[in-house]
């Protein structure tokens, strides 16, 4: 069984068809398609449509949203309730091609945990596609997980994954990230972007500002998630260094001449220098107070989450339980 997981906002044009294809797609490969389509709080007729489909399909399930909660909550919603052992997700506004679908399964036969897809070619106007190719590299680059488009929303999973991961505001689009972070293996495969056939996009150059913010935190969360002292208590540590190092110059330009120094080789002006020695030593103290706090809700918050990841189990405890976040 292949669960398929299709978050929707205001694309009541484009689920006939794309309902459709994904019914040609898993007729013509022998596939048990489950299918989820996920309304997060559309104001057209998506939701009417949904239904009209699910009548007529029994493979298909709807979920609706009160309100737009975002995309992370849309998918989710779907994941949860998937029944398959691989999911594949995907937009819904037709640029993703459903004829790719076997292609992203013949590489998840290859050993692969997640497969992302990559838009070589786009069909997209390029204020959206320069901010993304900006986003990839910078993402690759800080993160270690080499992909040419980590905002593809076409995608395909193994559902233990979402086991060990939660997903929460935009932080969709990192799944490949806080995957390979768990020791899972990420591939990608090339896919056919087709040009927008309805509605227009949600996403801007907007966007890529709220995308870096998410990436700092996917960071923080990967390298150093389990132990926040780490990074918060180096810097705090380098920070009372420093306002160390500069009160002690000060106070050794004090001891020679016994006047507080106006200017000096190292500080221009002795009053600025003081006052800057002392606000790295309360900004120390702050972050080293940060990092233990940080600590102690890492100690507190319960095993929610496995701070590690089985791979297999042998023996009496060969079967493996799930753990919901």
């Amino acid at each position: 069984m292949l669960s398929v997981v299709v978050p929707i906002f205001n694309e009541a044009q484009s689920l006939e068809a794309l309902h459709r294809e994904l019914r040609e797609v898993a007729l013509a490969n022998g596939y048990e398609l489950d299918l989820l389509l996920v309304d997060d709080g559309s104001t057209d007729d998506s939701w009417e449509v949904i239904c009209r489909l699910a009548a007529a399909d029994q493979q298909l399930h709807g979920i609706r949203f009160r309100r737009n909660f975002g995309k992370a909550a849309a998918l989710s919603a779907g994941i949860a309730e998937a029944r398959g052992e691989l999911v594949m997700t995907l937009d819904a506004d037709l640029q993703d091609d459903p004829h790719e679908i076997p292609r992203f399964l013949a590489m998840m036969e290859k050993h692969f945990d997640v497969v992302s897809g990559w838009k070589k070619v786009r069909h997209d106007p390029w204020d959206k596609v320069l901010p993304s190719r900006l986003f990839n590299r910078t993402v690759s680059g800080v993160t270690g997980v080499t992909l040419h488009d980590h905002n593809c929303g076409m995608k395909c999973f193994r559902r233990q994954i979402f086991d060990e991961i939660r997903i929460y505001g935009e932080l969709h689009r990192f799944i490949p990230v806080l995957a390979a972070a768990r020791g899972y293996r990420v591939g990608e495969v090339v896919v056919n972007h087709r040009p927008r056939r309805f509605g227009r996009s949600k996403y801007g150059v907007g966007r890529l500002v709220k995308g870096f913010l998410d990436l700092l935190t996917v960071k923080f969360l990967t390298a150093f998630g389990e132990r926040p002292q780490h990074v918060l208590g180096s810097a705090g540590l380098a920070s009372l260094g420093l306002g160390l190092l500069g009160l002690a110059h000060l106070l050794l330009a004090w001891i020679v001449t016994r006047v507080v120094p106006s200017a000096t080789w190292l500080m221009p002006y002795g009053s600025l220098a003081t006052i800057g020695s002392i606000g790295l030593l309360f900004l120390g103290g702050q972050l080293l107070s940060l990092g233990l706090l940080g600590e102690l809700l890492v100690a507190q918050r319960g095993p929610v989450i496995p701070r590690y990841s089985i791979l297999e189990r042998t023996g009496a405890m060969s079967s493996p339980q799930a753990v919901t976040p």
